[in-house]
């Protein structure tokens, strides 16, 4: 039987009316669905509110099940989910694939949560037991993007109700059933309680609501940086906390020693993976100037290698951008790039929302792909004489997400990356990485230095509470 039936979507009892699923390859119509208003987040946020207290006095091992089988239910369900992630957001299979992977891996990992020690005992001036304790935030809002939507979501969902909150999840609408509506019907089957989840695919009005809602002290957001400075001032003005994990210009820094057979592979792949939607795609690539022209042709010759179409039906390394606007925003960073100087090396044509990996050589500071972060499948390549030099041009940039080093000596290349400011690092790898125990996250127009992952779930899903217990009650030369 199906996980999703799309005859059940505009039974659900939202009134932000009515929304059709688009294929993007095709245009093809997937299904209607209902959008959430202010309305319905409030009407969610009160529902959450009351059922969350039950939740979170439910024994950590009952909770540790719930999630535990939703990591089996997204590998039982692979293929229905599969075809939704490929259709509706443009995935290719075998990133579809990962993304199924990470997603049941997110649901295991948040299980091990339930388990884990809460606090500690600590010293203190007087005669009493005195003792911090993790305790649930109550009720955490996700605000999740379209380019990884599954991976996206669960990653905050996970962990969120595995420590015992109730969560509300606004995916983007453009990929609401495979970001959202998926993650509702996992974990209704997995026999999560009702009222815990609430799916509200809506747009910028919805998360807004959602960000204002009193009832939701903690925001994790994932987006872009103009959207997440928005976030993060309507949070500070409600004084929440808000997790931003925003938008990224990930450089690849390339010395002199690599090996210019394998580094080709992984530098398309950092730049052409997912049709470079994705906050960590390599946007730089910063070679040193003894390999620049080598590699230059070669990775130019591996982008027209390269097949692009329709991944639900054809075999492709590459699959559509999301939608139109997507599209004009990277072929206008292609056209501006070339206009102010740049070379086109490879690429810079689209058939329809398909856009061919495109290679763009003799960059500098004011080519605008280069400045910027394109989010489509582009390799600006840029060259240094140095290792300051290239610690210095890796370093000026207003992101601070991911980096990749390539080098045949490790030492060197841990060395290097110790000057450049980035939330994550990565020697002899590109820089599109991402595993469920690891703390992910970025600085600067990055993020706020808040991760998801690991032990670090633990901080962002919880609030430190500190309680003392006396045997008597205490007594003051009152």
């Amino acid at each position: 039987m199906p996980l999703l039936d799309p005859k059940t979507w505009q039974s659900h009892a939202l009134r932000g009316g009515a929304h059709t699923v688009i294929e993007p390859a095709t245009g093809e119509d997937l299904g209607t669905l209902t959008l959430a208003d202010g309305d319905d987040v409030t009407a969610a946020a009160e529902a959450a509110q009351a059922a969350q207290r039950a939740w979170a006095a439910t024994p950590h091992f009952a909770r540790a099940a719930v999630l535990r089988r939703a990591g089996d239910l997204f590998t039982a369900h692979a293929d229905e989910l599969r075809a939704w992630l490929v259709r509706e957001s443009g995935s290719v299979p075998g990133k579809a694939d990962f993304e199924l992977h990470v997603a049941a891996q997110e649901c295991y990992e948040a299980a091990a949560l339930a388990s884990r020690p809460t606090g500690q005992v600590l010293p203190s001036e007087a005669p009493r037991l005195s003792y911090t304790r993790r305790v649930p935030v109550g009720v955490t809002g996700v605000i999740a993007p379209f380019n990884a939507p599954l991976i996206l979501s669960i990653r905050s969902v996970a962990p969120a109700l595995a420590l015992g909150n109730a969560v509300l999840l606004k995916p983007d609408p453009r990929t609401a059933v495979c970001g959202g509506l998926a993650l509702g019907a996992v974990f209704a089957e997995a026999g999560l309680p009702e009222g815990l989840l609430h799916v509200l695919p809506g747009g910028a009005a919805t998360g807004q609501a959602l960000v204002a809602d009193p009832r939701v002290p903690v925001i994790s957001f994932t987006g872009s940086t103009a959207a997440g400075r928005a976030v993060g001032e309507a949070a500070g003005r409600h004084l929440k906390r808000a997790h931003l994990e925003l938008g990224g210009n990930s450089a690849l820094v390339v010395l002199a020693d690599a090996d210019l057979d394998a580094v080709i592979s992984t530098a398309a792949w950092g730049s052409f993976f997912h049709q470079g939607q994705i906050c960590m795609t390599t946007g730089r690539h910063l070679v040193h100037a003894s390999l620049y022209d080598e590699y230059v042709e070669r990775l130019a010759a591996k982008a027209d290698s390269l097949a692009v179409g329709d991944p639900h039906r054809d075999k492709v390394h590459l699959g559509p951008l999301i939608d139109a606007g997507q599209l004009a925003k990277v072929h206008g960073l292609v056209e501006s790039s070339t206009a102010s100087g740049a070379r086109l090396a490879a690429g810079g044509s689209h058939v329809g929302l398909c856009y061919r990996p495109t290679v763009l050589a003799d960059v500098d500071d004011h080519t605008p792909a280069y400045r910027e972060e394109v989010f489509g499948p582009v390799a600006p390549v840029r060259s240094f004489a140095t290792e300051d030099e290239a610690a210095a041009l890796a370093a000026a940039s207003p992101y601070g997400l991911s980096l990749g080093i390539v080098t045949r000596d490790t030492a060197r290349g841990l060395a290097l990356a110790d000057r450049i400011p980035t939330g994550i690092a990565h020697i002899n790898d590109q820089t599109v990485n991402d595993e469920a125990v690891a703390p992910f996250g970025g600085i600067a127009a990055s993020g706020t230095g808040a991760r998801f992952g690991g032990e670090a779930n633990m901080e962002a899903f919880t609030e430190l509470r500190w309680t003392t217990v006396r045997g008597d009650a205490a007594t003051y030369p009152f």
